[in-house]
């Protein structure tokens, strides 16, 4: 089994491939995922790819992937299986594109509940400050 470490555009995300992977499924597979991590507007992007190539030929699907991605805050894993490498590649960044768009949804619609009054909080939302609001202030 043969290991190859290979860095994407984005210097952040490892593409390793296990098995017979050839150079041009590689390449290939970086050009479709750097288009998928480095759309603009997405976050920070951080993780690894890991192709494979099975050994056995009498596998159905001998090509599987895993992408383990952390965008922003949210982790990805995303799992494909195709039966070449190409079809495996094309497979994989259609997933990653889908989860990294939700990942970017969720990351800018962060509505978090505010703190519970038995953990320090008020149990209700606080306006933004600044907002000039007279409701809110109490005399001393």
């Amino acid at each position: 089994m043969t290991s190859n470490d290979t860095q994407t555009t984005a210097p952040t995300v490892l593409l390793r491939s296990d098995g017979e992977v050839d150079e041009e499924t590689l390449e290939y597979a970086r050009t479709k995922i750097d288009a998928v991590i480095g759309r603009p507007g997405l976050p920070a992007v951080t993780g690894e790819v890991r192709i494979t190539r099975a050994s056995a030929h009498h596998a159905d699907r001998p090509w599987s992937a895993t992408a383990a991605l952390h965008i922003g805050r949210c982790a990805v894993v995303v799992l494909a299986e195709e039966a070449t490498g190409r079809e495996l590649v094309d497979q994989l960044q259609d997933r990653i594109r889908r989860q990294t768009d939700k990942a970017a949804r969720t990351a800018h619609n962060d509505h978090r509940a505010p703190t519970p009054p038995w953990r320090g909080g008020s149990g209700t939302p606080r306006p933004a400050e600044g907002s000039g609001s007279a409701a809110d202030s109490h005399p001393a």
